[in-house]
């Protein structure tokens, strides 16, 4: 039994797109906003989600293995 499902890849495709597109059109914007850092950071959320597992705990798990 998965705990977490999968996003078919049409739809990580369209994430991703969104995610670039939303950073190209806000870049005006965001090279004076103060607190850009966080929009950014949202959008690297965005375009690393690959499933409904939250992406902490996906990046977590990936990197446990760079330890032992």
């Amino acid at each position: 039994m998965e705990l977490y499902k999968e996003y078919p890849a049409h739809i990580v495709i369209l994430r991703r797109t969104f995610a670039v597109a939303a950073g190209v059109i806000a870049l005006p914007v965001m090279l004076f906003w103060k607190d850009r850092a966080r929009f950014y950071s949202y959008l690297h959320r965005v375009w690393s989600k690959t499933s409904d597992k939250p992406v902490w705990m996906d990046q977590a798990e990936k990197a446990a293995g760079d330890f032992y």
